[in-house]
Formats: C-alpha cells, structure tokens, sequence
C-alpha cells in the first residue's frame, strides 16, 4: 500500500512536468517546420494526404453570420447553411472527404486552428498582414464593403460614421470591424462581444447604437427583421477580401482549395447560385419559425447539460474527497500537491480552464472530443471546491469523537469511517448542495469550446429565428426548473439526515 501511495505520488508530480515540454517540443517542431525548407517541404506534400486518410475535412466556422454561414432547421435537426459552406462543401467534394462543421466563437478560431482542432477556417475572415504571419490563407472569393446596422428609428440621426462620435458601436471581436472601430473612429465608443446574434440583441435593446460589420451580413439581417436599417459606413477598407485560413506551411492543401475557388470563381457560383439560396432559406425560415418550434434544440441542449453537471458531481465529489484528505494527511508532500491543486483551480476562472484543457491539452491530444475536455475542466474546477467543503467538514467534528470511537475498539480508518465521515457529511451537505447548483449552471461556459449544451444551443436559436430576448427567457426558465427541483431533492435528504441523527 505505502509502495503504491509512493507511485501515485510521483505521477500527480511528474505529469504537470512533463507536459510543459511536450507542448513545447511541440511548438518548436511547429515553428521549425515553417522556417527549415525540407521540413516545410514535407508538410506541403503531407498536408493534403493526412486529410484525405483521414477521411474527413474538419472546417471551424461562427455560424452566425448570414449569409456566409448560418443555422436553420431541417427535421428538427441543426443544419449548418451559407454560400461559405457551400463552398467548403464543393471543397470536400473536390478532394474527396467528407465536410465536418466545428461551430465556436470567432475569436477561438484561430486557436483551434494552430492547435489542431481543425484544418481550415471559413469564417467570413479577411486577409490581414497581422493575420498572415500565424496562418496561411487561400486566394480571396468575396469581397465586400463594411456596414453599420441601426434601428431603423435612428435613420435619420446616424447617417454616417460622424454621427456616432459618442455614441457605442458594436463588432464581433477577432473580426476586421473590430478594428476599424478603435482606428477610423476614435471618438466613438467600441464594444465588443463574442457573437454576432448577442449584439443585434444589444441593438434592438438599445445597448448599442449601431453594429459594423460586412455589407452581406448587414443586409441580411435588415431583410428579416423591419426594425432594423443598414447602410454602407464608407470606413477606408485597410484589409484584402475574404479567404479560408489553413496552418503555417499546408500548402498543399491550400493549393488544392485554391483550385476549387478557381471553379467557384469563373463560375461565379457565390453571386449566381449560392447567396440567392442562402436569401432563400432566411426568407422561407423567417415565415416558418418560431421560438418554440425549436423545442428539439432546447432539449438537445439539456440533455448535454444534464450529462455533464452528473459525470462532473461523480468525479469532482471522488477529486475532492482524495484532496481533501491529501490536505489533512500530515505528509508534508502530499499536503503541498493538495494545497497548490485547491488554490490554483479556485484562483482562476473556469472559462479559462476550460479552453486550457480544450486548447492546451488537445493540442498534445488531437482526438479529445470538445465535450470530454468540458468535462474534465469542470470536474477539476469541482474537486478543487469540494476539497475545501469536506475538509471543513471534517475538521468541524470535535477531537473527542476520534478518542471515543478509538476507546471502544476502533481503528483509525473505522473511526473516521462510521463516526467522522457521516458527521461531516450531515454538517456539509447544504455547502454540497450549494455547489452542486453552481455547477448545474456554470456548466453553460462549456459552451465556449463548442459543446451543444443548454446556453449554446440557445444562442443556436437567435441565430435561427432573429430574436434574442424569448430564447434566452426559456433557458432561463429551464435553469430555474432544474435548480429549484433539485434544491428541493436536496432539502429532503437534509431533512432525512437530521432526523436520523
């Protein structure tokens, strides 16, 4: 037993240490395959034949962005649509693979793409010199000028880009709008946020005074919704046009999508065939939708919900209780590991974790599924918290209950088995509970790294409906329900407890 608490203690050790160089072992081999030309050389013949072994085209995309790219519904299924991913369907097609759609924010695609989460982005991007020295782009298939979207009550006050000196525009952050803002309109006050469907409802609610972002988009939503006004910022364009972004050195790949815009182009299949079928799905969505018929999306997204809050509790409840105990071991070793795992999980935010474990980890591990790095994150997170509740727990339980149980006959490990613990447990169990709630609803920042949970799948149905505020009042609503169902359960046991006791 002590051999095999020595081994597990040279792992809890050793595995922090050695992922560090791993990771950079892996940057370096990056960064070196890009400056040595035979190596460069490699990656340009491998590229396209990793992909096509593989079997699958793996594209990052915010699908909130009609009509380059945009959800809609089709037997109560989510279906990405947009003459972008037309065009990375044509793409997969060309080359011989099959197309799989990664939905995350904006500004986590360029992230996902150094790290490997993805192969390409198609995400509206411009070509930009800052974004050319982290990634390689494809020749340029759509241009397009900068609009800003308005209520259309603002008409006749906000008519150009003068008028909003003072007043708050918003942009989708990473995005080239974003940083016209802060460069052509310094009097202005710029805000961003992560989706483009949060500030249209930012708009609409009059925390913005106008959005800037592509002429396409602009009018897209101006279209679908009569309250809504665009028109042409005439902001001096400092970028190139819209292309796909592959990672530094895949030329071979960027060859073969070069030679599919090529078709697209001389065929002006985006202008001709794919923008007017994007404007068909929006017009025929429009009369069709509603909030509630998108019942299966909330109910997709409470379920993954639902999954991750319970594996989470089973494994940060195991987490907590092994450190707690690693905290209160008079060890000086395992005590210093347990103090350093509780302070720096509870020193930093989840959100951060979440996309470190996605990110970070899933750049050494290319296969970990978006969903179980959201769960090993909040599982973490959990452990570190839990640890702190059963260790006060345990300490709240006076000295004289150990001598007494150890005064008739007990051992050490029976004593703290059939006295201590369930004392302890009785004393903590509404800071459990507390923490169970919590983590009912943290489990919505998963949706960062793109898990299809409760919060994101809601922002699934503004994108697809053009209203903010109904959607995110079921969520809220459901949340309700489940956390108030849930202290209910919990009150019972508490109840149970006391009586037993």
């Amino acid at each position: 037993m002590k051999c095999f608490k020595h081994w597990l203690m040279l792992i809890i050790i050793a595995f922090p240490i050695l992922c560090a160089p791993v990771s950079a072992l892996a940057a370096d081999e990056s960064s070196s395959s890009s400056s040595a030309t035979n190596t460069s050389q490699v990656a340009e013949n491998d590229s396209l034949q990793k992909i096509k072994q593989k079997g699958t085209l793996v594209v990052g995309t915010s699908a909130d962005y009609p009509p380059y790219e945009f959800t809609t519904k089709e037997h109560g299924k989510t279906k990405y649509v947009g003459f972008e991913v037309s065009l990375m369907k044509q793409f997969a097609k060309d080359i011989g693979v099959k197309l799989v759609i990664k939905n995350m924010d904006f500004d986590s695609l360029l992230v996902a793409l150094e790290t490997g989460k993805i192969d390409c982005i198609a995400g509206a991007m411009n070509i930009t010199n800052e974004r050319k020295k982290s990634v390689d782009f494809s020749d340029v298939y759509y241009t397009g000028d900068s609009y800003f979207l308005i209520n259309k009550s603002d008409k006749d006050k906000l008519v150009n880009a003068k008028s909003f000196n003072g007043k708050t525009v918003g942009a989708q952050n990473g995005t080239l709008q974003s940083t016209m803002i802060s460069k052509d309109m310094p009097q202005a006050n710029g805000k961003g946020l992560a989706k483009l469907s949060s500030l249209v409802i930012g708009l609409q609610s009059h925390k913005y005074d106008g959005i800037l972002m592509d002429a396409a988009t602009a009018k897209a939503y101006a279209s679908n919704n009569s309250n809504l006004y665009a028109f042409n910022s005439k902001l001096p364009v400092t970028a190139g046009g819209i292309a796909l972004a592959f990672p530094k050195g895949d030329t071979s790949l960027v060859n073969a999508a070069n030679q599919t815009i090529k078709k697209v182009n001389d065929e002006d299949l985006i202008n001709k065939k794919w923008i007017p079928e994007s404007a068909q799905y929006m017009k025929s969505y429009k009369k069709q939708n509603t909030v509630l018929s998108y019942w299966r999306y909330f109910a997709k997204g409470l379920e993954y919900t639902l999954i991750i809050t319970i594996v989470s509790v089973f494994f940060g409840f195991i987490l907590g209780t092994l450190f707690a105990l690693m905290r209160l071991s008079k060890n000086k070793l395992l005590h210093t590991i347990a103090v350093c795992y509780i302070e720096f999980l509870r020193g930093t935010p989840m959100m951060v974790q979440i996309m470190f474990v996605y990110f970070g980890i899933g750049a050494i591990i290319q296969s970990l599924p978006a969903l179980l790095a959201g769960i090993i994150a909040v599982s973490l997170n959990s452990g570190a918290y839990v640890a702190e509740i059963i260790r006060s727990g345990i300490q709240s339980i006076p000295l004289g209950q150990t001598e007494a149980a150890r005064s008739l006959g007990m051992d050490k490990n029976k004593a703290f088995r059939y006295v201590i613990m369930p004392q302890a447990l009785k004393n903590i169990w509404p800071a459990l509970g507390n923490e169970l709630i919590t983590l009912l609803k943290d489990s919505s920042l998963v949706s960062v790294i793109g898990v299809t949970e409760l919060m994101f799948q809601t922002q699934l149905v503004q994108s697809a409906t053009y209203k903010g505020v109904l959607p995110l009042f079921i969520t809220m609503m459901i949340y309700f329900i489940l956390t108030f169902t849930l202290s209910r359960i919990l009150l019972y046991f508490e109840g149970r407890m006391k009586h037993v006791h």
